[in-house]
């Protein structure tokens, strides 16, 4: 594990060495709203060694080991453009420190949606999205606003702190934004259509922050789209179906040219 700073913020970054062989675009895994480096665990490792690349961890501003959001709930509270800018500024200078060009990016909920603004932007080898969000749904809020009942009075903040060294930075920048009537107007379609990279959208059937409508609502005009959703799945594929979604991973990254 190591810091790398980006414009005088260190991000916690933890990268994974290519198989032996090959010299394929190096994974670069962008994690959701409430995750980081560790709770990753060692899925970003498996998805590596099943695909033959080297891989890329890093840990957002405010998450896991990286440096906290000063006045997260004040002056440092996000603004309804915070996915926008970590796609458009923040990850292109990570990008540049780690001297990586058109990586494929794997993103899961938030980090998906980054995925898919940076693609629009950017040069990429693929995007890899998990449970993305393209628009803000009513479930997405609902689940949301249960999640802020379940950190106050249950035990979530106590499960998510072996996770965070700022706990309550990470949780509240992300429900604070998300509960916002302004982040409503959150729409990233316009964007989805401009990606030329291919890209493979998955998702679960049970997934209680968003409904299918997410990863429909991509279709990419200029580049290829494959879709994919799994049975007894929630928000989490790597999570809920590890072997699944890494095989099927694989299976994409494999046909690229």
């Amino acid at each position: 594990m190591e810091k790398i700073r980006v414009d005088g913020v260190a991000l916690e970054v933890l990268r994974l060495p290519q198989p032996a062989g090959g010299a394929l675009a190096p994974i670069v895994f962008l994690h959701e709203g409430l995750g980081s480096v560790a709770m990753w665990r060692d899925w970003p490792a498996s998805v590596c060694a099943a695909t033959g690349r080297a891989g890329v961890v890093y840990s957002r501003r405010g998450y896991g080991e990286s440096d906290p959001v000063p006045e997260v709930r004040g002056a440092g509270r996000l603004r309804p453009d915070y996915m926008h800018r970590e796609a458009r500024v923040v990850l292109p200078a990570l990008l540049e420190a780690l001297g990586i060009r058109r990586p494929v990016l794997l993103g899961h909920s938030d980090g998906g949606s980054i995925a898919l603004l940076h693609g629009a932007d950017f040069r990429v080898t693929a995007c890899v999205v998990m449970a993305p969000h393209v628009i803000v749904e009513d479930v997405s809020v609902r689940s949301i606003a249960q999640a802020r009942v379940a950190y106050e009075a249950g035990d979530l903040r106590e499960r998510l702190r072996r996770y965070h060294a700022d706990v309550d930075g990470a949780f509240w920048q992300w429900n604070d934004i998300w509960l916002d009537p302004a982040f409503r107007a959150f729409d990233i379609r316009a964007e989805c259509r401009r990606i030329e990279a291919p890209v493979l959208a998955m998702q679960g059937v049970d997934d209680p922050y968003g409904t299918l409508r997410q990863i429909d609502e991509i279709a990419p005009t200029r580049g290829p789209f494959e879709r994919e959703v799994f049975e007894q799945c929630g928000h989490s594929p790597q999570r809920d179906q590890p072997e699944a979604s890494r095989r099927r991973i694989a299976r994409f990254l494999a046909s690229l040219p």
